[in-house]
């Protein structure tokens, strides 16, 4: 059975907690659909090309019909000259946007949380907090987690901690509500409120 490791304020290894049995044999196939869909859905669509109809000029026929010893034309927005409308050019009505269902978001977080505790890099703590809002204690923090990178989930930030957090390139601190599998299949560490966690377990 996978377990979480338990931290002490000072971020001190204090005892291990289990994690339910539900979160374990989950088909890994879960996390890649719902980052599949995660990364859809966060795409821009904004490609747009115009058409012949919508690029400006050729209100009149450029050259006549015959005697010129050159094919004919009827206009200068056709795709054929340069400055003309493009043909079958991208347009900003596609959509990339990808369902998935709640039970299989939620399978995914399970089984990305599961992941990291099977490596040893799910730690839970009673507090997430760091008082004097400066990046170094923060910074403190994160090295003694002993990964390149972490996941902090606070169950309600504060402005200090906020703070102290907001410089690191190698820490994202977040709400219960942020909590996704990308996130948490993206850091190297994850780290939990005991709060958060139990609401996580429960909801489980």
């Amino acid at each position: 059975m996978s377990k979480a490791v338990v931290l002490n304020e000072k971020f001190e290894r204090a005892g291990e907690a289990a994690l339910p049995e539900n979160f374990q044999g989950i088909n890994p196939h879960n996390l890649y659909l719902y980052v599949k869909a995660y990364a859809a859905n966060l795409r821009a669509n904004n490609a747009h090309t115009k058409n012949r109809s919508a690029v400006r000029g050729g209100g009149r026929k450029p050259w006549q019909q015959k005697g010129r010893g050159g094919a004919r034309a009827g206009s200068i927005r056709s795709p054929l000259f340069v400055g003309g409308g493009v043909a079958f050019g991208p347009t900003n009505a596609k959509n990339y946007t990808q369902k998935i269902n709640k039970k299989q978001k939620r399978k995914a977080l399970e089984f990305a949380l599961n992941e990291k505790a099977e490596n040893g890099a799910l730690f839970v703590v009673d507090n997430i907090a760091v008082e004097s809002g400066k990046t170094k204690d923060a910074a403190a923090l994160v090295n003694k987690i002993g990964a390149r990178d972490a996941l902090f989930v606070k169950e309600n930030i504060d402005e200090k901690t906020f703070l102290a957090f907001r410089n690191l390139p190698n820490a994202y601190l977040i709400e219960p509500n942020e909590l996704n599998a990308y996130l948490a299949a993206a850091f190297r560490a994850v780290v939990i409120e005991k709060p958060v966690w139990e609401k996580i377990v429960k909801e489980g």
